[in-house]
């Protein structure tokens, strides 16, 4: 059936499938967040350990998702959607069955595979199916909505899933859900592809997986074998040669596999960096906060959820309501609220030690969840404002790869702040070793803030349209 034939129920239900598999990629990387002091327990994992539990999966789907954005383009976005939930829900088995952490780490690694054919696919199929631009701004404003909540409500199902049955179980929720997922995709959701098939570019591809692989395993594995260790200086000189051959290699490509022309819209571009620090706040936030509440404060996974609880609250409430605001008065306003939240929720935690008062630790949760609620749906419409459709899969993928991109350094840099000053063993120093963290996560908050207000100015809306007029001049996707 083609597109433009669908009834307006049907989109919706399209919109409510394919927001489902965000939901549940997004609730699986926080929810670990929260089973990581259990599983360091279990398995006797270091804080590398814990590091790698989470920036393998986030690193691998960040390397792959301008991939499958363009495989689905070619190959069918249908087609790729149902592969990334077979391969993610069969993943999710595999990593409840782990022994130890390497083969853990090894699971969240396939399981990456197939979260990366789900969100940048998803938004492409949105982005396809509704074609108005009104009805498609309300549609991404609730993509970017669910994606908030999700991840907020990640650390309160996680605690109460590890307090009660076990950390496995975080994984086996994804099993029935995907199942779901994949059948209602079958029975409601047309097949489609791009009109011209995009070329494969595996240099591009090899690069970009060298970029972040290697910058990530220097992050994380820096302070425990020494910055000047060889592998590390390896690691580093690898991922900036792969960024300046990444430069040089992507315009010489009638298709490349990043159009750095996108990146000549100052809405684009500042999205894109606001994304990374975003998300590396959040990341950094979600994985300070875990090993503080539950190493330091001593509490239960459940409790340490139910702590966490106001800014999950706080950023189910503001997602929708951001999405309001971009629609009736643009992305400024929001994006502009949120740097001064995240700014001073971050600055709250920065001297925070055992004996640091719930209360203000609880207010300045809320302040976090109320900063991250408004940004989501701002930079989601400023990513793909502009964007042809035909390359709908490659657009969206570049925006969904700076939020995992920035959740991956968020945490990578925090666990290497924290270990640099403790070693591998979390406990009560925990807490005075995280301060330097603190302030980094603030900095974030300030070039939240101050992109915000550039990417919003007359001149940033004027690059914004001439860039669109070079990337499509005969049809301009709104």
């Amino acid at each position: 059936m083609a597109v433009s034939a669908l009834s307006r129920n049907r989109r919706i239900a399209i919109l409510l499938i394919c927001s489902m598999s965000l939901f549940i990629v997004g609730l699986d990387v926080t929810a670990v967040n929260v089973a990581l002091p259990t599983i360091q327990g279990e398995l006797h994992a270091g804080i590398s350990g814990l590091q790698w539990t989470v920036g393998a999966y986030t690193v691998v789907m960040a390397s792959l998702l301008l991939f499958s954005g363009s495989m689905a383009d070619r190959v069918g976005r249908r087609r790729t959607f149902v592969t990334g939930l077979t391969v993610f829900s069969v993943a999710s088995l595999l990593c409840s069955l782990a022994p130890s952490v390497e083969l853990l780490v090894a699971a969240r690694v396939l399981q990456a595979v197939g979260g990366s054919m789900l969100n940048p696919v998803a938004m492409s199929i949105i982005t396809n199916t509704f074609t108005q631009p009104r009805e498609r701004a309300q549609a991404v404003g609730v993509w970017g909505a669910i994606f908030g909540i999700s991840m907020a409500l990640g650390p309160i199902v996680g605690g109460t899933l590890v307090s009660s049955v076990g950390w496995r179980s975080i994984f086996w929720i994804n099993i029935p859900v995907g199942l779901a997922a994949i059948a209602l995709t079958l029975r409601f959701i047309p097949e489609s592809k791009a009109p011209t098939a995009r070329r494969f570019d595996p240099v591009g591809q090899a690069l970009v997986i060298v970029l972040l692989g290697a910058l990530t395993f220097g992050i994380i594995e820096a302070p425990v074998r020494g910055w000047s260790a060889p592998a590390i200086l390896a690691a580093f000189s690898a991922s900036a040669a792969a960024l300046v051959a990444l430069l040089v290699h992507e315009p010489r490509r009638d298709q490349p596999l990043i159009d750095l022309r996108f990146f000549r819209s100052i809405p684009f571009t500042s999205s894109i960096v606001i994304s990374l620090a975003a998300f590396a706040a959040f990341g950094g936030f979600l994985f300070l906060n875990t090993l503080y509440l539950q190493e330091v404060r001593g509490l239960s996974p459940l409790q340490a959820g139910l702590a966490i609880l106001p800014m999950a609250v706080m950023t189910v409430v503001l997602s929708p309501l951001s999405g309001r605001m971009v629609g009736r008065r643009g992305p400024r306003l929001p994006l502009a609220i949120s740097g001064v939240l995240s700014v001073t929720a971050c600055a709250m935690l920065i001297g925070i030690g055992p004996a640091t008062p719930l209360a203000w630790l609880l207010v300045a949760y809320a302040i976090f969840g109320a900063g991250f609620g408004l940004v989501n749906a701002p930079i989601t419409n400023a990513a793909v404002s502009g964007m042809p459709r035909a390359q709908a899969g490659v657009a969206s993928a570049i925006a969904t790869t700076s939020r995992q991109l920035g959740q991956t350094l968020g945490v990578a840099v925090v666990g290497a702040i924290v270990t640099s000053h403790l070693g591998e063993s979390a406990g009560a120093s925990l807490a005075s070793a995280g301060h330097p963290a603190w302030w980094t996560l603030t900095a974030s908050g300030v070039v939240v803030l101050a992109l915000g207000l550039v990417a919003t100015t007359g001149r940033a809306r004027t690059s914004a349209r001439r860039t669109a007029a070079r990337l499509n001049p005969e049809a301009l996707a709104a």
